[in-house]
């Protein structure tokens, strides 16, 4: 029994110690497999950890705009409203287009980037870009405003480290039709000349400073102009110029109820969408930005003056058959009748002497008062920033007066003339001129009444009366009744008047017997259009002013009219 029993109490002990062994390695077991997979959780963690970073790193970067740090100076963020004309017609809009950046820390071989560059760009400053590139800079602009097809061939040479913007730039799709008026922006957009400047001026400016300048959220604005009209003016221009050799050319044509510019062009003008030779000096915007002596179509004012001050009437008669002298000055006509004159052959024969007598009959004050009410001694406002302040003597006396009456000693400009040309056929009301659309309403609501109703009627029978008899006749268009006056000045020429040398002007209002339209046009310097021939206003920009208004007036809806007399009738004086 005891050794039955010590058995068991050998084997149950080994059987013990047996079993604890395999629990004491099963625990170690776990425990080493434990912290082996907490070792592996826990690097799993942290690789996770550092994908994740990477990948919102990546989504901020994708999101993020670039630093400004790394932007130019000059970065292009807003847009900008269409121009278009009174039908809708679009004259200036907005259209994408790509600008060449490089970031200079990754150009390889700056050496070899600008050579391969030149074959696409041939113009590009080898030292301005080399040292552009030259740089630690992030980012320097290499070309603003590409081509499509100059973007395709600088991606194909495939240099590393030059990248595209797209940016916005200004398209002009008349080019240089209207260049004048709607002027110019720079490199950034922004308006600097025309009604692009005034644009900017009335808000725009604040709008893109501010980034609220969106497109599609911006109105087109619309201008008073008519392309068609504007086109065949400049067209009319042209010819002219090239057919009478001249050096410069310009009209305006007015509504004369609104005072709405409805077309105006000055020559040589520039292509908006490559101004290069923008800033020439015989490319600025004559018509409002230049003041001239406008010779005898000033002949129009100072009758307008006589007849509406009660002092001198349609019938009165001046004697002219011999020159005034005065000061030692001699007033002498260009094709003087030498005889005594009534105001109506004063008008047509453009007499000096008996337009001299005329003003004189008003007197010196009386003839400055006149031309200030008129508007033609002040700066004309108008939207274009362009515009000249005339110049007058700074004293007037009577050989003033005597010389302002017929055009020499006071320089406007074409377009506050074409304005107070206006006034004298309209019924005598001054309207300022405008490039935006005005109703007769809102004109009559600004216009100030600067001669009687009466006068202006007057002036009316004249101005057909000149088209008839006169100097004239080379505007006459058939069922329009244009009403004229032409002027021919001497310009100055080493501090004297050149008797050769002309800067010639024109005024065409019609229907001469209510005009709705003044069209106002000067040429500079005009040669003979054939050897022996005179250069006078009448011989070409008289025929100018006609063509105009034969080619735009059936566009205007305005209707000839053949039914019933046109010749110019005198009515009787109340």
């Amino acid at each position: 029994m005891n050794e039955a029993s010590g058995y068991r109490d050998e084997t149950g002990s080994s059987a013990v110690r047996a079993g604890a062994a395999t629990i004491i390695m099963d625990g170690a077991r776990k425990a080493r497999g434990g912290r082996a997979q907490n070792r592996v959780v826990m690097a799993m963690a942290v690789i996770f950890g550092i994908y994740a970073a990477i990948g919102g790193r990546l989504v901020m970067l994708a999101v993020q705009d670039e630093p400004v740090a790394s932007l130019p100076a000059a970065r292009v963020t807003a847009s900008r409203p269409d121009l278009v004309d009174r039908n809708g017609e679009v004259l200036a809009t907005d259209i994408k287009t790509a600008s060449l950046f490089a970031e200079p820390r990754r150009i390889v071989d700056i050496d070899e980037a600008i050579e391969k560059l030149s074959t696409v760009l041939p113009d590009l400053n080898y030292q301005q870009a080399y040292r552009r590139l030259d740089s630690d800079a992030g980012f320097v602009w290499l070309r603003r405003q590409l081509s499509p097809r100059q973007q395709a061939d600088i991606l194909a040479l495939g240099i590393p480290g030059l990248g595209f913007r797209t940016e916005k730039r200004r398209f002009y799709p008349g080019g240089p039709t209207a260049s004048h008026i709607l002027g110019l922006v720079n490199i950034d957009n922004k308006g600097i000349a025309g009604i692009e400047k005034f644009v900017d001026d009335q808000g725009l400016a604040d709008l893109q400073a501010t980034g609220l300048a969106v497109a599609g959220h911006m109105e087109p604005v619309r201008l008073s102009i008519d392309l068609r009209v504007q086109h065949i003016i400049r067209d009319e221009l042209a010819s002219a110029m090239e057919r009478y050799n001249a050096i410069a050319a310009g009209a305006v044509m007015l509504n004369a109820r609104t005072g709405e510019v409805i077309g105006m062009a000055s020559l040589p003008d520039y292509d908006p969408n490559n101004p290069f030779n923008a800033l020439e000096k015989d490319r600025l915007n004559r018509m409002s930005a230049g003041v001239y002596e406008m010779g005898s179509t000033f002949k129009l004012f100072t009758t307008s003056m006589a007849l509406d001050s009660g002092l001198v009437g349609i019938s009165d008669r001046f004697d002219a058959t011999k020159p005034l002298r005065i000061g030692g000055h001699t007033i002498n006509d260009f094709h003087g009748k030498r005889r005594v004159l009534t105001v109506p052959e004063i008008f047509i024969y453009s007499s000096n002497i008996g337009t001299a007598k005329m003003a004189d009959v008003v007197g010196i004050e009386g003839h400055r008062a006149f031309l200030k009410r008129i508007g033609l001694l002040d700066r004309v406002q108008t939207e274009l920033p362009e515009v000249a302040r005339p110049t007058e003597p700074s004293v007037w006396k009577k050989i003033n007066s005597v010389t302002i009456s017929f055009g020499h000693g006071v320089a406007t400009t074409p377009l506050q003339t074409a304005m107070a040309a206006a006034a004298m056929l309209n019924g005598g009301k001054l309207i300022p001129p405008t490039f935006l659309p005005r109703s007769e309403q809102e004109a009559n609501a600004i216009a100030e009444q600067v001669i009687s109703p009466r006068t202006s009627e007057l002036v009316r029978y004249l101005f057909r009366y000149n088209t008839e008899k006169g100097s004239g006749r080379r505007a006459e268009v058939p069922g329009y009744f244009v009403g004229t006056k032409t002027g021919t000045a001497e310009k100055v020429v080493n501090g004297r008047y050149a008797n050769d040398v002309r800067f010639n002007t024109f005024i065409a209002g019609f229907p001469a017997n209510d005009p709705d339209y003044v069209v106002f046009v000067v040429i500079d310097e005009p040669k003979p259009e054939r050897p022996g021939n005179a250069a006078t206003s009448g011989l070409n920009a008289g025929p100018m002013a006609g063509n105009i208004v034969r080619r735009a007036a059936p566009l205007l809806g305005v209707k000839p009219e053949f039914s019933h007399q046109s010749d110019a009738l005198l009515v009787s004086q109340q």
